[in-house]
Protein backbone atom coordinates (compact mmCIF):
# COMPACT_ATOMS: atom_id res chain seq x y z
CA UNK A 1 0.00 0.00 0.00
CA UNK A 2 1.64 3.38 -0.87
CA UNK A 3 1.39 6.36 1.47
CA UNK A 4 -1.34 7.74 -1.10
CA UNK A 5 -3.77 4.53 0.00
CA UNK A 6 -3.44 5.36 4.06
CA UNK A 7 -7.00 5.69 4.53
CA UNK A 8 -8.15 3.70 1.44
CA UNK A 9 -10.38 -0.16 2.52
CA UNK A 10 -6.69 -2.06 2.63
CA UNK A 11 -9.34 -5.15 2.43
CA UNK A 12 -9.18 -4.86 -1.09
CA UNK A 13 -5.82 -3.98 -2.20
CA UNK A 14 -3.42 -5.72 -3.72
CA UNK A 15 0.24 -5.77 -2.65
CA UNK A 16 3.51 -7.64 -3.29
CA UNK A 17 5.92 -9.21 -0.60
CA UNK A 18 9.36 -9.42 -1.95
CA UNK A 19 11.43 -12.17 0.24
CA UNK A 20 15.33 -12.18 -0.12
CA UNK A 21 16.17 -15.14 -2.60
CA UNK A 22 18.64 -16.25 0.18
CA UNK A 23 15.13 -17.48 1.42
CA UNK A 24 13.32 -18.10 -1.45
CA UNK A 25 13.27 -22.33 -0.55
CA UNK A 26 11.36 -21.99 3.11
CA UNK A 27 8.32 -20.54 0.28
CA UNK A 28 8.19 -23.93 -0.70
CA UNK A 29 4.87 -25.31 -0.01
CA UNK A 30 3.42 -22.11 0.61
CA UNK A 31 0.88 -21.32 -2.29
CA UNK A 32 -1.19 -24.39 -1.21
CA UNK A 33 -2.97 -22.29 0.87
CA UNK A 34 -5.42 -19.19 0.00
CA UNK A 35 -4.03 -17.27 3.49
CA UNK A 36 -0.94 -16.54 5.11
CA UNK A 37 -0.28 -14.17 8.32
CA UNK A 38 2.39 -11.95 7.47
CA UNK A 39 4.50 -10.20 10.96
CA UNK A 40 6.37 -6.71 10.03
CA UNK A 41 8.05 -4.02 11.93
CA UNK A 42 6.25 -0.36 11.78
CA UNK A 43 9.04 1.04 10.59
CA UNK A 44 7.18 4.71 9.99
CA UNK A 45 5.51 4.37 13.37
CA UNK A 46 5.95 7.03 16.42
CA UNK A 47 6.13 5.55 19.61
CA UNK A 48 2.76 6.05 21.41
CA UNK A 49 2.73 9.46 23.37
CA UNK A 50 -0.05 8.07 25.63
CA UNK A 51 -1.10 4.38 26.77
CA UNK A 52 -4.96 5.35 26.32
CA UNK A 53 -6.86 6.17 22.92
CA UNK A 54 -9.86 6.84 20.71
CA UNK A 55 -9.82 4.11 18.28
CA UNK A 56 -9.86 5.52 14.78
CA UNK A 57 -9.06 8.96 16.24
CA UNK A 58 -13.16 9.25 16.39
CA UNK A 59 -14.48 11.38 19.28
CA UNK A 60 -17.59 9.33 19.25
CA UNK A 61 -15.78 6.06 20.14
CA UNK A 62 -14.67 6.16 24.12
CA UNK A 63 -11.18 6.43 25.48
CA UNK A 64 -9.59 3.11 25.85
CA UNK A 65 -6.44 1.33 26.46
CA UNK A 66 -3.95 0.99 23.20
CA UNK A 67 -3.82 -2.57 23.66
CA UNK A 68 -7.58 -2.81 23.19
CA UNK A 69 -6.94 -1.22 19.45
CA UNK A 70 -5.62 -1.58 16.42
CA UNK A 71 -3.72 1.41 16.58
CA UNK A 72 0.01 0.89 14.61
CA UNK A 73 1.54 3.12 17.43
CA UNK A 74 2.38 0.15 19.76
CA UNK A 75 5.14 -0.26 22.40
CA UNK A 76 6.85 -2.65 20.22
CA UNK A 77 5.50 -1.62 16.48
CA UNK A 78 5.31 -4.87 15.15
CA UNK A 79 1.93 -5.24 13.25
CA UNK A 80 0.06 -8.40 11.87
CA UNK A 81 -1.86 -9.11 9.32
CA UNK A 82 -4.30 -12.18 7.74
CA UNK A 83 -3.89 -11.59 4.28
CA UNK A 84 -5.11 -13.71 1.10
CA UNK A 85 -2.52 -15.34 -0.78
CA UNK A 86 -3.48 -15.01 -3.94
CA UNK A 87 -0.17 -16.25 -6.05
CA UNK A 88 3.68 -17.54 -5.07
CA UNK A 89 6.54 -16.63 -8.08
CA UNK A 90 9.73 -17.25 -7.46
CA UNK A 91 10.90 -14.88 -4.52
CA UNK A 92 7.44 -12.78 -4.91
CA UNK A 93 4.23 -13.30 -3.06
CA UNK A 94 0.90 -11.04 -4.79
CA UNK A 95 -1.70 -10.51 -1.95
CA UNK A 96 -4.70 -9.29 -1.27
CA UNK A 97 -5.75 -7.19 1.81
CA UNK A 98 -2.00 -6.78 3.81
CA UNK A 99 -2.18 -3.45 6.17
CA UNK A 100 1.36 -2.41 5.34
CA UNK A 101 2.72 0.54 3.62
CA UNK A 102 4.95 -0.24 0.72
CA UNK A 103 8.42 -1.00 1.37
CA UNK A 104 7.34 -2.45 5.29
CA UNK A 105 10.01 -4.43 6.20
CA UNK A 106 8.15 -8.16 6.55
CA UNK A 107 9.82 -9.84 10.01
CA UNK A 108 8.01 -13.29 8.99
CA UNK A 109 5.30 -15.56 6.79
CA UNK A 110 3.15 -18.08 8.41
CA UNK A 111 0.39 -20.05 6.56
CA UNK A 112 -3.33 -19.10 7.99
CA UNK A 113 -4.69 -22.36 9.38
CA UNK A 114 -8.61 -22.38 9.63
CA UNK A 115 -8.60 -24.90 12.15
CA UNK A 116 -6.19 -23.21 14.53
CA UNK A 117 -6.45 -19.88 13.64
CA UNK A 118 -10.09 -19.54 13.06
CA UNK A 119 -11.90 -18.82 16.54
CA UNK A 120 -15.97 -19.04 16.47
CA UNK A 121 -16.79 -18.40 19.75
CA UNK A 122 -15.72 -14.43 20.16
CA UNK A 123 -16.36 -11.14 21.51
CA UNK A 124 -15.62 -7.80 20.75
CA UNK A 125 -15.88 -3.89 22.93
CA UNK A 126 -18.58 -2.15 22.99
CA UNK A 127 -16.65 0.39 21.22
CA UNK A 128 -16.12 -2.01 18.21
CA UNK A 129 -19.93 -2.95 17.93
CA UNK A 130 -20.46 0.76 17.84
CA UNK A 131 -17.81 1.40 15.33
CA UNK A 132 -19.52 -1.06 13.13
CA UNK A 133 -23.21 -0.33 13.62
CA UNK A 134 -21.92 3.84 11.99
CA UNK A 135 -20.54 1.91 8.49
Amino acid sequence: MTEAHRDTQWKDIESEINIDTEWRDALDGLAEFSHIWVIFYLDRVHAPDSLRVRPLRRDDLPLVGRFATRSPSRPNPIGICAAQLLEVRGNRLHVRGLDALDGTPVLDLKPYLERGDAISDTRVGAWVRQYWASL
